[in-house]
């Protein structure tokens, strides 16, 4: 078999192991999340145990990406490919490892809610947040977009401001519960909004596999050939309507 095939089909398998992973990690969350709203030791077990899975995919993906660089010198559009598919794989190791402390968390303080009941909707909508943030990262390791990729930042703004009003409750005067709460409370929030910087990560990575740029270089390229693009229609608007030299207007 030619070596260029082999590569390839090492290349394609690797991507699949990235899917794999992302929904391994989806499946921890989302485990994770019904342990702490529903006090459910057994969705915390299956979170803590699927997790298990994620090293072995980690080391899989970190072989595969050696025997990729080993295999003969990968084009550009390649060695972006498996470079960012290296960072990505480390950042679905690490949304694994948040989720198993939501759940680990869920587990230490059963059958005692860690939500109280009066933030139970709000810490559902950042479980909910979460879980969409991780099917379009999904979505786009599937089929790789710039413009989607950046749209995730914008979910992730979401994320950001349910924590931020959550932390705001918890320092209120009027927080009726006690210090052990708010503390597991806030850091259950840090988890969930650490696990969407990693999404967002994923997606810069994609940025970067699609346009060689990081998305901020990507964004002020765009900007400066928008510009540019408008200076020419204004031009070719101008030579079109300036009356020719000579010309007179209507008397």
């Amino acid at each position: 078999m030619p070596l260029r095939t082999v590569y390839r089909e090492h290349l394609e398998a690797f991507a699949s192991d990235l899917l794999d992973m992302c929904d391994t990690v989806r499946h921890v969350m989302s485990n994770a999340s019904s342990a702490l709203l529903t006090q459910s030791l057994e969705h915390a077990e299956e979170a803590l145990s699927s997790a298990d899975a994620l090293e072995e995919m980690a080391q899989r993906c970190e072989e595969r990406s050696m025997q990729l660089l080993a295999l003969e010198n990968p084009v550009a559009s390649d060695l972006r490919q498996v470079l960012s598919s290296m960072y990505i794989v480390e950042d679905f190791h690490r949304m694994g490892v948040l989720a198993t402390h939501i759940a680990s968390t869920a587990r230490l303080r059963h059958p005692t809610p860690v939500v109280p009941e009066s933030m139970e909707p709000c810490v559902a909508e950042l479980a909910r947040l979460s879980e969409e943030l991780g099917k379009k990262t999904h979505a786009l390791l599937e089929d790789p977009d710039t413009e989607v990729a950046l749209g995730l930042r914008d979910d992730d703004d979401d994320i950001d401001a349910m924590e931020n009003y959550i932390l705001h409750v918890l320092t209120q005067e009027s927080w009726e519960h006690s210090a052990r709460e708010a503390v597991d409370l806030a850091l259950v929030c840090r988890y969930y909004e650490r696990y969407s910087d990693h999404c967002v990560n994923v997606a810069a990575r994609t940025v970067f596999l699609i346009t060689g740029l990081k998305p901020d270089a990507y964004l002020e390229q765009q900007r400066s050939r928008d510009g540019f693009e408008m200076e020419e229609k204004i031009a070719a608007i101008q030579k079109r309507f300036r009356p020719r030299r000579g010309e007179q207007t209507g008397a």
